[in-house]
Order: structure tokens, then sequence, then C-alpha cells
């Protein structure tokens, strides 16, 4: 028999945030599948679309929590789908572009330089993924206000910043090197213990001059703004934990929580 229809209404409504998180991964999808076709091209368009894409699995990652909230709809299978989701689009999908627009065009000329790249960007991929882990089993242990390492979305979305504002391949041996280092880098912060703010503070006139501030850039700077916007994002949130290493409290630290503490220990 047919299904009274609020029960399908219901079940639907449940579906839309599952349907928005498939869409995330279609982007993730769509990215992969452009940077490998892309690989030997090396067309600087279809690079910068690649990462565009990876920007736009990130809105509806966003998204997909909102609709869930609005609708009244969480579920751990929800919560599943969107990490599963999480590992393609932000660890994978970024991995493999910055290996293809790094090292695809270096090619039978620099092996071993291809071979360290791919090792770099696994060491991203594998720190995302080592971050997603941590961040599921630490959920209502540490303060919300903050995140413990760089989330895996601005991981990815740091990375991307770069093919964004410079398309073009890389074909030399300095500017390898330059993207193996950016690799490493975003990994180790990702898995780190370094505090990054989150959306959950608390809206200070000081943030909404810094909106102001980052929309005029923006115009300005155009494609180069994000990386920019990066390299402050993760130099400030360094110096900030810095100084309350040395006891500063001008802006308040995070919460250490009983169970965070004897993981600690």
């Amino acid at each position: 028999m047919n299904q009274p229809r609020p029960k399908r209404l219901a079940r639907a409504k449940f579906a839309l945030p599952s349907f928005v998180t498939l869409l995330s991964i279609a982007c993730g999808f769509g990215s992969i599948v452009i940077s490998v076709d892309n690989a030997q091209v090396g067309a600087p368009g279809d690079f910068r679309l690649a990462a565009i894409l990876l920007v736009l699995a990130g809105v509806f990652d966003a998204l997909d929590g909102f609709v869930a909230r609005a609708t009244n709809t969480q579920s751990s299978f929800g919560v599943q789908l969107d990490s599963i989701a999480d590992v393609m689009n932000f660890g994978c999908a970024p991995g493999l572009l910055l290996y293809c627009y790094g090292f695809a065009q270096l090619g039978a000329a620099h092996p071993t330089i291809v071979r360290m790249g791919g090792l770099a960007c696994f060491i991203f991929v594998a720190c995302g993924a080592l971050r997603l882990a941590r961040f599921n089993v630490s959920v209502g242990k540490t303060d919300p206000r903050y995140f413990v390492g760089m989330p895996i979305t601005a991981g990815a979305a740091c990375v991307a910043a770069v093919v964004v504002a410079w398309p073009d391949p890389v074909v030399n041996m300095a500017q390898a090197f330059a993207v193996m280092a950016l690799m490493v880098a975003v990994g180790t912060l990702m898995v780190s213990t370094v505090r990054f703010p989150s959306s959950k503070q608390k809206l200070t006139k000081g943030i909404y001059i810094a909106l102001a501030a980052a929309v005029l850039l923006l115009i300005i700077l155009q494609t180069r703004f994000f990386v920019l916007f990066f390299l402050v994002y993760i130099c400030a949130t360094l110096l900030l934990n810095i100084a309350w290493q040395g006891g500063w409290r001008g802006i308040a630290p995070p919460k250490v929580y009983d169970d965070e503490e004897g993981a600690a220990s």
C-alpha cells in the first residue's frame, strides 16, 4: 500500500540534507575528474575551475548542516555521510589537484621530484583524514569556540587558493618545492593542537570592521586576496596561541575540559 502523504513528506524532509551533501560530493568528484584530465594538458583555466569546484563543495558542506538544523532532521546517518564526503572533497580532491598542478608537468625530466610531490600530497590527505577522525571523537569534549588544529575545509581552501591565484601549472624545481612545503605545512597544521577560532565566536565590532576590510581587499586584489587571507589567518592564529602560552588573556583562551586534560597528560 502507498504510504500516507504526510509520512512521505517527512521522509523526503529527512533526505534533503543528504541530498545537499551529495551535491558537495558531486563538486569534489568533478574537481578530481578535471584535475586528472588536465594533468598532462596543463590548461590554467581548468586547474582554476577544479579549485573553484572545491570552494563550491565547501559551500554545500556548510549548507547541509544548516538545512539539517533548519528542518530539525539531524541524524547519525547524515553525520557519517558528511564525514565521508569531507575526506573525499577536502582531502583526496585537493591532494590530487595539487599533485596534477604541481608535478605532472615536470614529467620524466624530474621523476624523483614527482615522487616527492606525490608523497607530500599524500601527507596532506593523511593528515586531513586524521584531523576528521579526531574531530569526530572529540565532539562535546572541547571548547566549541575553537577548533583543535586547522579544519580540513580551511586546509583544502588554503591550498586551492594558491591554484585560484596562480593557475599556471608548476614548471620548475623551485615552484615544485614550494608546493611540497605548502602541502606538508597545511597538513601539519591540521593535525596540530593549535587552536583555530571557529564561527561560534561572539560577534564584536572588531569582527565587523575586519569583514569590511576583507571585502575592500577582495575588490582590490581579486583572486590574490584568498592567499593573503589564509596567510593572515594562519599567522594571526599562531601568534594568538603563542600569546596564550605567554600568559596573555586579552582574548579569552579556550576552556580545557576534564577529558582533554586527561588526554594531554
